[in-house]
């Protein structure tokens, strides 16, 4: 969906929209419309559509008018991203190819005409690659976004959205793909394509070379597939700093849980346990798109899990990177095994200043948190406060679980100098120290748990059912406020 700017007196496409304040309908309303949204009980609350046709030059027009709520308040970003999201809900299949949102009476800055164009875009994705049977009622229509009288800064404001949209939409691509085409190898060809041409530096480790850096654990998880792992890392250096930042992601192209197998029920969703990876991917690609003023560094551990002859099993003890060893009591705690071998290499290559992983790490999450916010957990509390804060603005939100000495017992192993598991209770804060385990003296890191949040059942405000993109908005919106502060 593009989004072309227009000058008000420029010929409008069919369909139009106008904007309304919560309470404050615009006084040039035709009565006929003014009389039919009061009837509707349309009072421009943020999200709310009413449509209506209209006579005019050149024939009928449609004329939708949509909810941007109150004119201020902290929820005013996320309220004009709802409004936007709202009018592409409504008219994605409506036959119409061009919606023109008229920002002329709306009272609006560029930056929040632009959280309406984002709002619009990112509820227009989907993923219709493999639909070949779409009536065409179904199929999308809507296709330009057409800015009319848009104020002052909002081309600059877009400038800067559309690359955070591009990197949204990057995600959910990777995550929406099925396993059989998103595998560790082409997970990183299709990443290099994308990534091309950007200014991202890319490099890959394959089998021989992660074994030659003696990847026991990530190695541990792929031996079962006949699909080889990778490590890719992504580096946008946009300025320069004394450490750069890094962002690392789980990688699980697809999860059976191995020798430990899932129910059949519902398994096919583990095409998603990349849901890290893919948005360390994207943020990279936003942070280029928008030429971020940062020094960034993602790293990928991309493997998949299967239940084959030569997979691990329940008992075997591997050697990490780092050269601590782990009984793996659970081979379906696969996440922490790829994470910790991709912490250790990042440490030791790029001696980052600060690490926040992302994974869909544990189920345990969602039983805490449900699919509202993803966990956070960190050795750090400023560094909390920055990524919770980002998490506020930007609408990824978090919720902090503690770390500590006191869970080192419950993954203590009596063989080896850990379990990959802990009991039954706590089980997403045994994960994180688990991590915590492979993170350098004097390193600021955060571990964030987003396993109720990259796949959505129902859709949401500025998405449809399905992948989400969540954690990109989160990371950009950190590094803008934080690296480019």
């Amino acid at each position: 969906m593009k989004v072309v700017f227009r000058t008000s007196d420029a010929p409008l496409p069919r369909l139009v929209a106008r904007l309304v304040v919560q309470n404050a309908l615009p006084a040039d309303l035709d009565v006929v419309v003014r009389e039919g949204a009061g009837a509707a009980r349309f009072t421009g609350k943020a999200g709310q559509v009413f449509e209506a046709f209209v006579a005019g030059e050149g024939g009928t027009k449609r004329l939708a008018l949509v909810g941007i709520g109150k004119a201020e308040g902290a929820e005013r970003l996320p309220a004009l991203e709802k409004a936007g999201a709202a009018l592409t809900a409504k008219y994605l299949t409506s036959g119409e190819t061009s919606l023109a949102i008229d920002f002329s009476d709306a009272g609006l800055s560029g930056t929040e005409a632009a959280a309406v164009l984002l709002g619009a875009r990112l509820r227009g994705w989907r993923h219709d690659v493999y639909r070949t049977k779409l009536t065409d009622e179904q199929k999308r229509s809507l296709a330009e976004l057409v800015a009319v009288a848009a104020p002052e800064g909002t081309s600059a404001a877009w400038d800067i959205e559309s690359a955070v949209a591009e990197g949204v939409e990057f995600t959910r691509e990777l995550v929406a793909e099925p396993a059989n085409v998103i595998y560790p190898e082409s997970f990183v060809e299709r990443a290099r394509a994308r990534l091309e041409g950007s200014g991202v530096e890319i490099v890959v480790l394959g089998l021989a070379e992660m074994t030659a850096l003696g990847m026991g654990a990530l190695l541990g998880v792929a031996q079962g597939s006949v699909r080889e792992p990778r490590l890719l890392a992504m580096r946008w250096k946009g300025a320069e700093a004394d450490k750069p930042t890094a962002f690392v992601g789980k990688g699980v192209t697809f999860d059976t849980g191995g020798i430990s197998i899932k129910p059949a029920a519902g398994m096919e969703d583990m095409k998603w346990d990349m849901g890290g990876a893919a948005a360390v991917a994207g943020t990279m690609l936003t942070l280029a798109r928008r030429k971020a003023k940062a020094d960034v560094i993602g790293v990928c551990g991309l493997v998949e899990n299967m239940p084959d002859g030569n997979a691990q099993r329940p008992g075997d003890v591997v050697t990490s990177m780092s050269g601590q060893t782990v009984e793996v009591i659970n081979t379906d705690a696969e996440g922490r095994l790829v994470l910790c071998d991709a912490l250790t290499w990042v440490q030791k290559v790029y001696s980052p200043a600060t690490i926040v992983d992302l994974a869909t790490l544990t189920g345990a999450i969602i039983i805490s948190l449900g699919h509202e916010y993803g966990g956070i957990f960190s050795n750090d509390d400023a560094l909390h406060a920055k990524l919770d804060a980002a998490g506020k603005a930007s609408g990824d939100k978090l919720w902090r679980f503690p770390i500590g000495a006191a869970y080192d017992k419950l993954i203590d192993s009596p063989i080896a100098d850990m379990k990959n598991v802990g009991p039954r209770y706590g089980g997403s804060i045994t994960a994180a120290q688990f991590l915590n385990r492979y993170i350098d003296k004097g390193v600021a890191w955060a571990h964030l748990d987003i396993a109720g949040m990259v796949w959505a059942d129902k859709p949401g405000a500025t998405w449809d059912k399905g992948a989400t993109g969540f954690g990109v908005r989160l990371l950009d919106r950190y590094v803008r406020d934080v690296l480019e502060a």
